[in-house]
């Protein structure tokens, strides 16, 4: 019988089922933050039980770790007793622990790709909504609760409701200045933030065959705002380049293996999806939020939309936007004044995307009022990017270049908007006071923000660069 990916991954890895119907499955390895492992770690100590495999088991310090040059424990007040739980956990458990001070250290979701700690076909759990940007590789990842991070260290497996099928085709190519973040802008636009729940969505088409690997975690990092228990993009031949030679992934002989497993990871030809998603990406121009969830989503060169235009679903949540956000209906976004831009988090801080925003960057300045932040998802991506000369270009234009950490994406590391300030903002999402109380968040494109925070108004990287030329 034809089966998809999904089928072969979740099949691969079920070794039971409880009575209540749900599906028990392996973790091949899993990745800790700050913010959540001490519960769990204080769950483990209550019962008297031990990580089942800490060799399997990873941890980082990313969420509550200041930016700022020189930090420590303490540059962070609110995040330090966080540190050091994590700290004296991960020591007791064993545990491979990327501390603040660790050359490998960052976000769990760039740090677990970039490392090869996660591979294609492979589960993959993190007590974090965005677990499944590692789909980008081909892995099949879940976001998991306390209990369940719990539940996962003593047994290595997860209890899960098997999850409906759903295939998203992005057929055509992308036009200069559009990338994975307009896509999946437009996506979650189009279908709504439940649009792809209780869905295991699988990414394909022109558009994602074209994409770098980075591009593709992106895409899979927004599948959570539209509803979905996790989203892949079969692994190809980019994928296995990518992955090669990373730290922890196979070498020699078992490299060779792997390589032989993972060109099995494919949907075969007839098999069937729940659900089937088509959209065209040639036409689409760059994309950027207007309201406060990542469904209110306009171009860039469009007008916020009458409320009596939305359909009657989303008509009460479009009315609450447009008092929160100071906006009436019909106001073009083009043009808007803007005081804050943020460029990083799990979904935009890669060297590709530092890249694309510094060359908007180059030579010009950030307008005056502007505060301008640059975050780097890693350490990794922030000595590449400084061997580059990128945080010299950022520096040069009057960007703030940090350390890596998630900043603002939550402010959980004291990195927020001033109140009534409007961000253009490379994160997730942009709910009421997500990144400060009553800031105002766009959701953009690392193009986008760098364009923005140049013109100190929301701008089109497109007319920015023609301008130049």
């Amino acid at each position: 019988m034809p089966r998809t990916l999904f089928d072969k991954i979740w099949e691969f890895h079920c070794v039971g089922q409880r009575a209540d119907g749900r599906d028990l499955i392996y973790i091949d390895r899993h990745v800790l933050h700050e913010l959540h492992a001490h519960h769990a770690f204080a769950q483990l100590r209550k019962q008297g039980r031990d990580v089942h495999r800490p060799d399997l088991t990873f941890a980082v310090q990313d969420h509550t770790v200041a930016t700022k040059p020189g930090r420590d424990d303490d540059s962070n007040p609110s995040g330090a007793a966080f540190i050091k739980a994590m700290r004296d956990g991960c020591r007791q458990y064993g545990i491979r622990l990327f501390d603040i001070d660790d050359p490998d250290q960052g976000i769990s979701h760039v740090v677990a790709p970039e490392l090869g700690i996660v591979l294609p076909g492979a589960t993959h759990a993190v007590p974090d909504s965005h677990a499944s940007t590692v789909g980008g590789v081909g892995a099949l990842a879940f976001g998991c609760g306390t209990s369940e991070l719990a539940h996962i260290l003593v047994t290595q497996v997860m209890a899960l409701k098997r999850p409906k099928r759903m295939r998203v085709r992005l057929d055509g190519h992308l036009g200069a200045h559009v990338n994975a973040k307009d896509v999946a802008l437009r996506l979650i636009a189009n279908l709504g933030v439940s649009g792809a729940r209780g869905y295991a969505v699988e990414y394909g088409g022109a558009a994602i065959a074209a994409m770098p690997i980075e591009q593709r975690m992106t895409l899979c990092n927004l599948n959570i705002e539209m509803g979905g228990r996790s989203g892949f993009v079969a692994p190809d031949d980019a994928t296995f380049a990518w992955i090669e030679g990373r730290p922890f992934a196979p070498h020699g002989a078992l490299w060779d293996r792997a390589l032989g497993y993972w060109r099995t990871l494919v949907t075969d030809a007839d098999a069937v999806f729940d659900r089937e998603v088509t959209l065209d990406c040639a036409a689409l121009e760059p994309q950027i939020t207007w309201g406060t969830d990542p469904s209110q989503v306009v171009g860039i060169s469009d007008r916020v939309p009458d409320a009596a235009t939305v359909e009657p679903s989303r008509r009460a949540a479009a009315e609450s936007a447009f008092a929160y956000m100071d906006l009436a209906p019909g106001t073009p976004l083009l043009g808007l004044p803007v005081g804050r831009v943020f460029i990083g988090s799990c979904t935009n801080s890669r060297l590709p995307d530092l890249q694309v925003a510094a060359a908007v960057v180059r030579g010009r300045r950030v307008a005056d009022g502007v505060v301008a932040m640059v975050v780097p998802g890693s350490s990794t991506v922030k000595r590449e990017a400084e061997a580059a000369g990128l945080d010299r270009v950022f520096r040069d234009a009057g960007f703030f270049w940090g350390e890596s950490a998630c900043s603002m994406c939550a402010g959980s590391n004291g990195d927020r908007g001033q109140p009534g300030e409007r961000v253009v903002s490379t994160t997730n999402r942009n709910f009421e006071n997500r990144q400060g109380l009553k800031v105002r968040t766009h959701l953009a494109s690392p193009a986008t923000a760098a364009a923005s925070a140049i013109a100190g108004r929301i701008a089109d990287v497109r007319q920015l660069l023609a301008g130049a030329a």
